[in-house]
């Protein structure tokens, strides 16, 4: 390595050390951590006399394993990201389409309008939300009554809670996945598009074979993020139903939650939380194997 390329390296590495110094204190460290607090009992005996804690092993896990609660809130989860995550996505693309295709007058004022939804407070949709399923004074059940349907009570009936949340999620979160659609389907050449219609190809053949196949690593990248932020669910069910009714809204990060900030169980809100990070990255690699199998 000559002197020129050593001053190169030794100045990215100047460059790179403060980024990299915060991202090892404020990220690596606290989940190291939250790791081996996962093998101990650490609780608020402990927080209080540090003599109290205990390395336990694997007990927290399998404590966690052998509550019916977890997995209820698996499954829970698991409902939110496999009906919420492919209903997101399909709305996204919709909207992308449409905007995109520019069937509509001020493109950028429906794009504006779309996104608006994503840089609103969570908390304060979910609030909101929570009114308009008001079984009694709520928005939706007087659209439906004007249809003649019965009311419906959204968030405490067992049977709709859930859908009702997901419902939100998909309102909350399309617009982002939109303008990652409308990017990718800005880069495919439009050629393309004029060929197959001297070809005779319809919009569907037009939709099937050239948008779908090159929307291939846009797709990928929107599923992942998508199921990453559906599997951490927890906004929506804390403010909307607390979980509730009968524990059909219990997600794995409200668990957490729970376990951690109210009855002070650390260790085992640990454990759940690194399960909950080998699902995640369980179902990044099972995507990722798909998406490469299906590009050979």
């Amino acid at each position: 390595m000559t002197g020129f390329e050593r001053h190169v390296t030794f100045s990215a590495w100047a460059f790179l050390a403060p980024a990299l110094l915060l991202i090892g204190v404020f990220f690596f460290l606290p989940v190291l951590a939250a790791l081996l607090l996962s093998f101990t009992d650490f609780d608020i005996y402990a927080l209080g006399d540090l003599d109290r804690l205990r390395f336990i092993g694997l007990d927290n896990y399998r404590q966690l394993l052998q509550s019916s609660l977890f997995w209820t809130a698996l499954g829970n989860t698991f409902y939110f990201v496999i009906v919420g995550g492919p209903l997101s996505v399909a709305v996204s693309l919709g909207a992308a389409l449409l905007v995109n295709a520019r069937l509509i007058r001020f493109p950028g004022l429906f794009r504006t309008a779309f996104f608006l939804p994503v840089v609103t407070t969570l908390v304060a949709v979910a609030v909101v939300w929570r009114y308009l399923y008001h079984p009694r004074y709520g928005l939706l059940n007087y659209g439906l009554s004007l249809l003649g349907v019965e009311p419906i009570d959204w968030l405490g009936d067992p049977d709709w809670a859930m859908p009702a949340m997901i419902l939100m999620a998909v309102w909350k979160n399309f617009g982002f996945n939109m303008i990652i659609f409308i990017a990718g389907l800005q880069n495919i050449p439009t050629q393309l598009y004029e060929a197959a219609r001297i070809d005779g190809a319809d919009a569907w053949a037009q939709f099937r074979h050239i948008t779908l196949p090159l929307l291939g690593p846009t797709f990928l990248f929107v599923a992942l993020m998508t199921m990453i932020g559906y599997f951490q669910v927890f906004a929506e069910p804390y403010v909307m139903t607390q979980g509730g009714p009968a524990n059909r809204t219990l997600s794995i990060v409200l668990l957490m939650y729970e376990e951690g900030f109210r009855w002070w169980n650390m260790g085992y809100a640990s454990a759940a939380a690194f399960v909950l990070f080998v699902l995640i990255l369980a179902g990044t690699m099972l995507q990722l194997k798909l998406r490469r199998r299906e590009s050979l």
